[in-house]
């Protein structure tokens, strides 16, 4: 058995009946195609997945590393491998006076994680940026690469994570910054800043949240536990009509997005423990290994939030991370 504590963020004691890394695209192919018949589950970093049990299987881990750097009159062009580090890739780029990704400074995990979950942060997704995705499909072996367009990004959500779920490993993402930079400081904290520079700007994302989230070397979590909910601007009217304070965001001109911290915090769920697990103090988003959780607790608090925020607000709440048990997902 292989442990797997450094290979989740959550850090539960858990482990696997076999770990391999992946280094390349043909390397996966070797492993995983055709499919092994046995359980197996795929990681970048772990920073998103919660193994909640011993899993039965094969681990495998992508690390498939480099950056290569072209240019046009206009743009920009960087091949990232998936399995480089996406906050050390923020840092590269500024070092390089190159300019887009501040917004997205210290979010955790890999590069081929940020298309699967198309992540944003402070008024910025991705998904802006991504020109093309290089993968192996599982079914045919073929290594194939699918445009921006293509990916069918959302919120929160891609191609990887419907039609192509569990059916491809991403080996590169292929991003076009622009030379013509403009600053994006339409989010909330970032708009007291004046005509900043993308340094500064960095500075401020770095600032804020580790003001507000805790560090998953420090204390175990797996970041934002809940997607924010999106309803309709009916069900929104009549949550307002009773809660004038909520908090809202226009997704389009039929829907609203609700913070899910705002209602599990009405619900008074911050800082409210069960066994180790605890809901964070400042951020209630994050639920967090504060005491040698074990992965039983994780989900009576989660599941507990979840029936709570369905029952007052009629909101049905959508994990973010990725739990898996023995051999296979593990549904709230």
């Amino acid at each position: 058995m292989y442990s797997l504590q450094p290979f989740h963020s959550f850090g539960f004691a858990s482990h696997a009946q076999e770990l391999q890394h992946i280094s390349s695209l043909s390397q996966a192919r070797q492993f995983l195609f055709p499919a092994p018949t046995q359980p197996y589950y795929i990681i970048g970093a772990g920073s998103n997945t919660v193994f909640l049990d011993d899993f039965c299987g094969t681990v495998y881990i992508i690390a498939i590393q480099g950056i290569e750097l072209y240019e046009t009159d206009s743009d920009y062009l960087l091949h990232v491998g998936a399995g480089e580090n996406w906050h050390q890739l923020v840092e590269w780029c500024l070092a390089r006076n190159i300019y887009g990704f501040e917004n997205l400074a210290l979010i955790p995990g890999t590069v081929g994680a940020a298309p699967i979950q198309n992540i944003g942060a402070y008024g910025l997704e991705i998904e802006q940026f991504i020109e093309s995705v290089e993968y192996l499909c599982l079914r045919s072996g073929e290594i194939k690469q699918l445009t921006r367009e293509q990916c069918a990004f959302a919120y929160r959500d891609s191609i990887f994570k419907q039609q192509l779920a569990g059916q491809c490993v991403i080996g590169q993402v292929n991003f076009r910054l622009p030379k013509n930079w403009q600053a994006n400081i339409q989010y909330a904290e970032l708009r007291e800043l004046h005509q900043p520079s993308p340094h500064e700007i960095f500075a401020k994302v770095v600032a804020v949240r580790q003001a507000k989230l805790p560090d998953p070397l420090i204390l175990g979590n797996a970041g934002s536990f809940f997607k924010n909910p999106i309803v309709s601007k009916a069900h929104w009217h009549m949550l307002l009509a009773k809660y004038p304070t909520l908090p809202s965001y226009p997704v389009d001109e039929h829907r609203v997005k609700i913070p899910a911290a705002w209602l599990i915090d009405q619900l008074g769920f911050k800082g409210k423990w069960q066994g180790g697990i605890q809901c964070h103090a400042k951020q209630p988003l994050v639920l967090v290994n504060a005491q040698h959780g074990t992965g039983e607790q994780l989900l009576l608090l989660a599941r507990s939030i979840k029936h709570k925020v369905s029952e007052v607000f009629a909101i049905n709440l959508e994990n973010e991370v990725q739990l898996l048990g023995a051999d296979k997902a593990v549904t709230l």
